[in-house]
């Protein structure tokens, strides 16, 4: 199903790309309906425009005048900036969407000054592959309407879970960097298979292969991790040895630990702009 709205997205990083990518593959919003801005950027605004044909602007008040949803995908510390320029333009009639890390809905509908609906997301980067786990919040003045919008959007690149706001920080931590975690852990099992003596390529196939079968088991089963984890390790083998030295390293308590960094950074980030 194509939606027929403008969309501008503030900000043109990692992200937004991610977002971009993954909504025109799907067939969900046409290019042409799709403006990205930037402001210092040029060289990134002329590769998206480039790659996914987009409309691009570095003038942001030209990008959100004709704009149905507005997504705010800039740095939290340009947070501020960017709402006192476009304010002026913005109507109750538009929709504002966050996918910024760490900030509430009332901090961003205190900045617009106006009741302007808003809706807070938490995508991750594999949106570009149609494979985000996003989660999603409105703010006092979205109606369900806004919130079936903004599901329609992220459902077409990936899963989409309904929380609380106060839920957000803990789905930052876990979803929002979790993509991150995976690839710094591949990374080591690449450097490994190659020090074992497999080429490059031969250890990203089977390590590539590895996680995607995994991430299927995962979603076909009942069965807890422990039990997953369990039923490939025999006494005395292989896959027992390396469980022991990642229990001996303490690797689940360090994923953890991640994790709570990831969650309270989140929560460090709103705090520290809602005092400014």
């Amino acid at each position: 199903m194509q939606i027929n709205k403008q969309i501008t997205f503030l900000g043109a990083g990692s992200m937004a790309e991610a977002i971009i990518g993954g909504l025109i593959s799907r067939n969900i919003v046409s290019p042409h309906s799709i403006t990205a801005a930037n402001l210092q950027d040029q060289l990134r605004l002329e590769y998206i425009e480039e790659t996914y044909k987009v409309n691009v602007q570095s003038d942001r008040l030209e990008a959100v005048k004709e704009a149905d949803i507005i997504i705010l995908a800039m740095k939290p510390k340009n947070l501020h900036d960017a709402i006192a320029h476009i304010k002026p333009v913005l109507t109750n009639d538009q929709l504002v969407v966050s996918v910024i890390a760490g900030i509430p809905t009332s901090l961003i509908e205190e900045e617009l000054g106006a009741p302007i609906p808003v809706i807070r997301t938490m995508p991750n980067t594999s949106a570009k592959v149609g494979e985000s786990a996003s989660a999603i919040c409105r703010g006092a003045y979205a109606t369900d309407a806004h919130l079936a919008t903004v599901e329609t959007l992220f459902r077409a690149i990936g899963s989409v879970s309904l929380v609380k706001e106060e839920q957000m920080d803990a789905v930052t931590g876990v979803a929002g960097s979790g993509p991150a975690y995976f690839y710094y852990m591949i990374e080591a099992m690449e450097k490994a298979a190659c020090e074992a003596g497999l080429s490059e390529e031969q250890a990203h196939e089977l390590v590539t292969q590895t996680v995607v079968g995994v991430g299927k088991r995962l979603q076909n089963t009942k069965k807890s991790p422990s039990e997953l984890y369990q039923e490939v390790m025999s006494p005395g083998g292989t896959t027992e040895a390396g469980i022991h030295t990642l229990r001996d390293h303490s690797f689940q308590q360090t994923v953890q630990s991640a994790v709570g960094k990831a969650v309270h950074r989140s929560k460090e980030l709103g705090q520290v702009l809602s005092k400014n």
